[in-house]
Order: C-alpha cells, then structure tokens, then sequence
C-alpha cells in the first residue's frame, strides 16, 4: 500500500513538474512568435488536460486497476467525445490546427502574407491569429477572417512589407550574444 502511494505522489510529481515546464516553454515560444496571451494560456490548458488524462490513466494502472478496464474506459470516453464532436467537425480541425499554427506557422502578427486562391486576391497584413482564425487586415481597410484549418491547406505567400523595403542595408554584421 506504501508503495502505491508513494508512486501515485512520484507520478504526480512528475506531472507537477512536466506542467511547469511545459507553461514556460510555451510562454517563450508566444513571446517569440508575438502570440497573444489569452492564446498561449488556452494551449497550455489544452495540453495540460491531455497531459493530466494520460498522468490519471497511469495512476489508475498503478493503483492495481486492470489494463483493460483503464484501456476500456479512456477508449469509451475518447469514443464519446469523437461523437460529440463528430456533428462539430470544422471547430475541432480548427482547434488542431489553431495548436499546429501555434507552433509552426512561420509567419507573425504583422507579416503582409497573400494566401493563394484563383477565385479571389486574399492578401493583406495579419492583425490577429487566434485558436479558431486569423484575422488579416487589407489594403482597403476591410478586416478578413480566415478559418485556421483552410490556412494549412493552402499556400502562403509572404510578401514584403513596404517598410522593410525602405530601410538601407547596413555594412556591419550583427552578432546575437549567444553566438558572441
């Protein structure tokens, strides 16, 4: 009994720790790709949840709880949502790919991008990427919202600012610190 409970603390402490770390590597990557703070807290909450199903799965386990009945359980639990959100399809790929823009969508908030469609000029300057959308801003002023999920599915052209156009190229090389 001791020795379940001690493995319960240690896996929870493994957790505990995994979190942590997990919430300051996001933070950083938010702050380097210019990503909003409510953004960034909802992807760390989401894979938080993920993280703790699998941790209390393992517990279950260790805790003398077969391997089928726990395989059992999250199996129907994962069935239950797959039809719970099967009627809700694009806010689920939206979501996915709201997490996967999060992490390696290469262009930032104020990029000027052209997302490639023959039926209309889809270009402009991104104001806001969000868990659902991305909102771009265009030459007229108008504001466009853009599914996450379609943003993956079609080419991004990033096109240059007019700004960076006019800065004059500098002579010196710029070392990072890092590097120094």
């Amino acid at each position: 009994m001791l020795n379940q409970i001690v493995m319960v603390l240690l896996y929870l402490g493994v957790f505990i720790i995994a979190q942590h770390q997990l919430k300051k590597w996001i933070k950083t990557q938010a702050i380097k790709k210019q990503v909003n703070e409510v953004r960034s807290r909802l992807v760390t909450r989401l894979i938080s949840y993920f993280m703790f199903f699998v941790t209390l799965s393992v517990i279950a386990i260790s805790l003398g709880l077969g391997y089928q009945e726990v395989s059992l359980f999250v199996s129907s639990a994962f069935a239950v949502l797959g039809v719970a959100l099967f009627a809700q399809w694009s806010i689920l790929s939206n979501i996915t790919a709201g997490v996967l823009i999060f992490f390696v969508f290469p262009y930032r908030i104020g990029d000027r991008i052209k997302i490639v469609d023959k039926d209309e000029d889809m270009s402009g300057i991104i104001v806001e990427i969000s868990l659902f959308h991305i909102l771009i801003k265009r030459d007229s002023g108008d504001v466009m919202t853009y599914p996450n999920s379609l943003m993956l599915q079609k080419g991004v052209i990033k096109l240059s600012n007019d700004n960076v156009a006019k800065k004059k190229p500098t002579s010196k090389r710029i070392i990072p610190k890092r590097l120094k």
